[in-house]
């Protein structure tokens, strides 16, 4: 296949990639380096301060959440950059435009003049986003889990294809330790108060690692604050990724004890490149992403979590980074996209 001209639409809440927190830049910045590794010729539409491979074009000059000036104007600055993108998405730069920046950049989508596809990454979820989705469902849409295609059923979905992440930049522990580790926002959906109770049930140290979101500072003092204890269970904050790798490594399993239908989760499939089992609950991605009995456990409930703290002595450290290799590579990632570029400038799909 000739190289491609392809442009990334990029968010602007933070860089891509991110610092710490920011999933789906992190994804724009592993597919744009995975791009250009492939030979295309890729642009990425991000905040100013990002820092790919890829060349970048934008009007943003900083990731609006470390701008707190940029930030309180934060609606006006994601007009300007949607408008500056789709301008140069019609100047006959690029053969296709792929939306990695949610719903609100779906509308402008007839008006890009060249092939436009959108990854949703968890945004139909969202009632905003699915009366944007719904009005054009007939545009074309990825799916990052077969998962994610309930929460906004309708859509015209060309494929589904798995995030990629940088497996050869993780550590692999071939031994498990004796900690538990949860990483994620601290919020309700992602099962922090499930994940004490597991540590508090099985005597096993917990550390948890993320933000704490604004409109979850009440449930993280109610919550999680009054059960924090130096040695059973810490709270140490946002984790680079070098320090993630360390803890997940060193970890006996990650606990992903969601209580909401998750597109996709990240951190698992971080987790198992570390060579470290995840223990799930069975809602959402979790099933497609853990392979039951082999890579971790996907469990009902928290007494299902605590057995599996126990069972995990059957499961292979070394299956679960072959398994991470298999199937959530940079480079899986970016030949399921060429796919799909590929179709579309063909016009077939």
């Amino acid at each position: 296949m000739r190289p491609m001209r392809i442009a990334l639409l990029g968010p602007v809440s933070w860089r891509v990639p991110p610092q710490h927190y920011g999933g789906w830049e992190l994804v724009t910045a592993n597919l744009a380096d995975g791009l250009v590794r492939e030979g295309h010729d890729v642009t990425v539409f991000a905040s100013l301060d990002s820092a790919t491979t890829a060349a970048h074009d934008g009007v943003v000059p900083h990731a609006l959440s470390e701008d707190p000036d940029l930030a309180a104007d934060g609606r006006a600055w994601e007009t300007l950059h949607l408008a500056h993108a789709f301008d140069q998405a019609r100047s006959g730069r690029f053969d296709v435009l792929h939306n990695h920046a949610g719903s609100y950049a779906v509308p402008w989508g007839p008006l890009a003049g060249i092939p436009f596809v959108t990854t949703l990454h968890g945004s139909g979820a969202e009632r905003d986003s699915r009366i944007l989705y719904g009005r054009h469902r007939d545009l074309a849409y990825v799916s990052i889990t077969d998962a994610e295609r309930v929460l906004a059923p309708d859509l015209n979905y060309v494929a589904t294809v798995f995030n990629g992440i940088d497996v050869g930049a993780f550590p692999f522990g071939d031994a498990p330790g004796e900690d538990l580790v949860c990483i994620g926002r601290m919020s309700p959906d992602k099962g922090i108060g499930q994940a004490i109770e597991v540590a508090e049930r099985t005597g096993r140290r917990l550390v948890l690692a993320g933000i704490v979101p604004p409109e979850n500072t009440a449930y993280f003092d109610e919550v999680v604050r009054p059960r924090l204890s130096p040695g059973r269970v810490e709270f140490i904050g946002p984790v680079d990724h070098q320090e993630k790798g360390a803890l997940l490594a060193g970890a006996h399993a990650f606990l992903h004890l969601v209580t909401y239908h998750e597109a996709f989760g990240l951190t698992m499939a971080e987790s198992l490149a570390c060579g470290t089992p995840v223990i799930g609950t069975r809602r959402g991605s979790v099933p497609e992403l853990v392979r039951d009995g082999v890579t971790g456990a996907v469990v009902n409930d928290v007494d299902g979590a605590v057995a599996a703290v126990a069972n995990l002595t059957d499961v292979d450290r070394a299956e679960c980074r072959a398994d991470a290799e298999e199937r959530f590579s940079v480079t899986g990632m970016t030949r399921g996209y060429v796919r799909v570029y590929a179709a579309l400038t063909r016009g077939r799909v």
